[in-house]
């Protein structure tokens, strides 16, 4: 039986979806486990498109600096109140502890 490779895709997809509650993710981390370590954007662009559709708990994934990518008053605070929903602590900033919160994907590649 022959099986398609995964696409970048439908891994970053199935990654995203494997982000456990209280732990978080970086775009760029995303985009290396899903086999293009240079498309950070394109995780970006397919969690705006894809995230609703494919119920992705896209509040989880953040930019590589520990901080939160969305600005005030365009989802920055809905995606730091799931945040800290979920005991991740988000400081004033919008950054969240990567040594504590990040998600470190053991077994997923």
């Amino acid at each position: 039986m022959s099986h398609e490779p995964e696409t970048f895709t439908q891994a970053a997809l199935r990654l995203i979806a494997a982000i456990p509650r209280g732990r978080v993710a970086t775009y760029g981390q995303i985009a290396a486990a899903a086999g293009h370590h240079r498309a950070a954007r394109q995780v970006a662009r397919l969690l705006h498109a894809a995230s609703e559709r494919h119920r992705l708990p896209w509040h989880r994934v953040i930019g590589g600096k520990g901080a939160i990518s969305l600005p005030r008053g365009g989802g920055f605070e809905e995606q730091q109140a799931r945040l800290e929903a979920e005991g991740i602590r988000v400081d004033g900033q919008g950054r969240v502890d990567l040594a504590r919160f990040l998600w470190t994907m053991r077994g997923k590649r």
